[in-house]
């Protein structure tokens, strides 16, 4: 994992994006550079080699740092389970109603009307990432302790972003949400 980097910002956020979660984030950097409007553009992301990092910034702009950005889903399990970390209920396999949407097994709810043709069914299942029930999708999984999530992640053939709904509905639906400032 990383070494973590100290800096002092002004008018920066925090956030948790990784890289391996979306093939937009491959172009983001551990400091994301946004425009006076807040928009993120791709071209204008500054090279990071090694661990320096470009920190300066115009009136009006500011950055969104990703100190996670180069970790994988397993970087972020082996850390949760080398610091002993508490996890919510949430993260562990539980019987679930979801049904299928275009490849991805979605939590059956209110705001997430049935199509036609569409069935719900119980399934036991986990969600490899937590997020708006619209676009997180679940995965079949028995694993019920964080061992068994860790090698689960290991094992898995397809990344954590395969279980995004969102990714079905535009190849650049993530992006174009940064460009709009949403991220």
């Amino acid at each position: 994992m990383p070494a973590a980097t100290h800096c002092r910002l002004s008018r920066s956020a925090l956030g948790g994006g990784r890289r391996d979660e979306e093939k937009a984030r491959a172009k983001e950097r551990i400091f994301s550079h946004r425009d006076g409007f807040g928009q993120w553009d791709p071209k204008h992301q500054r090279p990071e080699l090694w661990d320096l990092y470009n920190g300066r910034k115009n009136t009006g702009e500011h950055f969104r740092v990703f100190p996670l950005s180069n970790w994988t889903e397993l970087d972020v399990w082996a850390y949760i389970e080398r610091e002993n970390l508490p996890l919510p209920a949430l993260y562990f396999s539980h019987q679930r109603e979801v049904f299928l949407r275009q490849g991805t097994l979605l939590a059956a709810s209110a705001v997430m009307p049935l199509q036609p043709g569409e069935i719900v069914r119980r399934e036991q299942v986990r969600f490899r990432t937590v997020g708006d029930m619209t676009c997180t999708g679940a995965v079949r999984s028995s694993a019920s302790t964080l061992a068994e999530i860790i090698v689960e992640v290991a094992a898995a053939r397809q990344t954590e972003r395969g279980t995004r709904y969102d990714d079905r509905r535009s190849e650049t639906a993530m992006e174009d949400r940064k460009r709009q400032g949403y991220f």
